[in-house]
């Protein structure tokens, strides 16, 4: 998987559209994907709600995953640990591969918000597991 295809397979999904998602890099076991902070993306304290942290999440670990075994990939569970509330201007997600083996890659995401002055705080990271379902994108 390069930038073009990740970029294209992102704005195939409405949700990812909703939201504003964009692959910013991608690449040798990593994938960066971020959105910029709006007021309908906050829950009722001012904080980027969790659901949109997990969703970052989600496409960042799968998006890192395919940069080493293709495409043909659904993330098959991930666990989030939020360790401050998100706000800023920013939020981006950074992915990389763990382990990659025929069926299953192991990933891991850290989640960082980006203020105005570009000062970056990390407030939730993840760990996913990947599940091959297509090797190389091929059919099975």
């Amino acid at each position: 998987m390069d930038l073009d295809l990740a970029r294209k397979v992102l704005a195939e999904q409405p949700f990812s559209r909703l939201l504003g998602a964009r692959v910013t890099a991608l690449g040798d076991g990593e994938a960066t994907l971020e959105l910029d902070i709006r007021e309908d993306l906050l829950q009722q304290y001012g904080f980027v709600h969790g659901g949109v942290l997990s969703y970052a999440a989600d496409n960042t670990l799968t998006l890192a995953a395919g940069t080493v075994v293709g495409t043909g990939l659904i993330t098959s569970g991930f666990t989030i640990d939020y360790l401050r509330p998100a706000t800023g201007e920013i939020l981006r997600a950074h992915g990389q591969v763990v382990r990659a083996g025929r069926t299953r890659v192991v990933t891991r995401c850290d989640l960082i918000t980006i203020d105005a002055a570009g000062a970056q705080t990390l407030c939730a990271v993840a760990q996913g597991n990947i599940a091959v379902i297509e090797p190389n994108g091929e059919k099975r």
